[in-house]
Parts: C-alpha cells; sequence; structure tokens
C-alpha cells in the first residue's frame, strides 16, 4: 500500500513540511519489507536510501575495535534510518537488521536531494535528527569505555591487593582509634598498673620497645602506602587514556557529520546553478 502522508507527520525529516508536500513525498516513497532476522543493509553497503519503519522493529549495529557487535539503536514504527546515507551517498555507517517482520518506506537520494532544494527548512529537521543520533552514539561510547579499576584489578597481583588493603585500613579512622587505644594502653600499663603491682615495668619511661614497634610499623607501612599511591596514578593514567579515546571518537563522528552537510550543501548550490528558479 502506498504511504500515507499522515504517517509523515512524526518523521523529523518531514515535520516542517505542510499537507500538500507531505503528501507529494509519500508519493514518491516505495514499499519495502524485511522478514525477521533478515538485513536490511549491512555496514559499509552502499546507500543513498532512507527508510521509514511502517510496522516492526530494526536493529542498527557497527562492529567494534575488538570485532564484537555494537547495539547502536533499536528503532520501532515510525521511526527512520539510512540518513547518513542519504545525505552524502556513501556507504552505509551501521548494519541494519529486522529483528521481528518489517514494513517500511523507501526514499531515495535524488528524490530528497530536489526536496531539499524546494524547502530549505527541511535541512533543519536533518540536523536536529543527526545530532541526537551522534548523541546517542557519544553515550554509547561512555558506556562501552571500561572501568579502569576493572582493568587494574585483571592485573594486580597479591601483593598489591595487600599493599591497598593496607593503605585503606591505614588511612581510615579504625586504624587511628584502634592504634591510639594500644598506646594509651601501653602507656597506662607501663606507669600504673605495673608499679601499683610492685613490679618494674617491661617498657619503662621513656618506652624504647615501644618506638621500636612504632618503627617497625612505619617501615612495613611506608611503602605499602607508596606501591598503592603509585596503582592509584596507574589508574588515574587508563582513565585518561580511555577519555582520550572517547573524545577522539565522539570527534570524529562530530567532523563526519560536517563533511556530510558540507558535501550535501555544495550538491545543492551545484543543482540551483544548473537549474535556476524562474
Amino acid at each position: 500500500m502506498p504511504a500515507q502522508p499522515e504517517m509523515l507527520e512524526g518523521v523529523p525529516f518531514f515535520q516542517t513540511l505542510d499537507a500538500d508536500e507531505r503528501a507529494a513525498v509519500a508519493a514518491l516513497m516505495k514499499e519495502a519489507r524485511f522478514g525477521a532476522g533478515a538485513p536490511v543493509f549491512r555496514e559499509k553497503d552502499p546507500g543513498g536510501v532512507l527508510y521509514v519503519i511502517r510496522r516492526g522493529t530494526v536493529e542498527l549495529s557497527v562492529a567494534g575495535e575488538d570485532g564484537e557487535k555494537v547495539v547502536v539503536d533499536v528503532l520501532q514504527p515510525g521511526e527512520f534510518f539510512g540518513e547518513m546515507s542519504l545525505l552524502d551517498g556513501g556507504g552505509r555507517s551501521t548494519s541494519a537488521v529486522a529483528v521481528q517482520d518489517v514494513e517500511a518506506y523507501s526514499l531515495a537520494r535524488e528524490e530528497f536531494l530536489g526536496l531539499l532544494r524546494r524547502r530549505a527548512d527541511v535541512a533543519l529537521d536533518v540536523v536536529t535528527a543527526l545530532a541526537r543520533r551522534i548523541r546517542k552514539t557519544d553515550e554509547l561510547l561512555r558506556r562501552r569505555v571500561r572501568n579502569p579499576n576493572e582493568v587494574m584489578e585483571e592485573q594486580e597481583t597479591f601483593g598489591e591487593r595487600v599493599a591497598d588493603g593496607v593503605a585503606r585500613f591505614g588511612g581510615s579512622w579504625s586504624f587511628i582509634v584502634s592504634f591510639g587505644a594500644v598506646l594509651v594502653t601501653w602507656v597506662i600499663i607501663n606507669t600504673i598498673l605495673i608499679r601499683n603491682m610492685g613490679k618494674e615495668p617491661f617498657d619503662a619511661y621513656p618506652f624504647i620497645l615501644l618506638n621500636l614497634f612504632l618503627s617497625m610499623i612505619a617501615a612495613l607501612q611506608a611503602p605499602a602506602i607508596m606501591m598503592s599511591q603509585n596503582r592509584q596514578d596507574a589508574k588515574d593514567r587508563i582513565r585518561s587514556e580511555l577519555d582520550y579515546q572517547v573524545n577522539l571518537r565522539a570527534e570524529h563522528e562530530i567532523m563526519q557529520l560536517h563533511e556530510k552537510f558540507d558535501r550535501l550543501r555544495e550538491e545543492l548550490l551545484e543543482r540551483e546553478r544548473a537549474h535556476p528558479r524562474s
């Protein structure tokens, strides 16, 4: 069945059009059907066609750096996809697979460029739609960045775990309170209790044995704390590298967006010069 103009009212590409223009666009669209599990297109395939879903769902995905599939979005009826290649005529930036039986309408690049040439406001809807898609992609990339703590946990040794535990306990109020209680108890025993019992204290003032124990604890605790600090520095470096990768990917997506719109603008200007309006 032919596309209905009312269906295009919810599609950002066509929301600014009036009823007559939507009817003209609907007349240019062709019906497309895909069975459940069937690919609509694959990443890097030749493009140039926009799809609007009438029924069913479509999964968009890309291949990550590790070769695994990364689901970018799952589109529902009334949503569209394939707009990137529609703008520049280049290859597909994602793969699209029908999750359920899909009924859709397609719009070819030539018809779409003719629409943009007649109605410049549609280009603003294109910008909005692509900006939302890039925002989703950026959020997806951030979610897929590995937690630096998880990376370090995979590489840490038993000694490093002990060092982290020592540093964690040594920098807590539990350590301060318990260690202070030991010091006060030690002093009281050697200055009051033992003397009241008529015996010689085992560590009389100035508490040389206590100072020896404190020195030994400090000598062992200091390297452990330094090891933990070095591990924290390594975590910060990993976090910075992962953030850099996210920012680099997002910048790359934005640069691609600018390039596509520059190409589209140049093509429209060339068409305008070749076919000036009367």
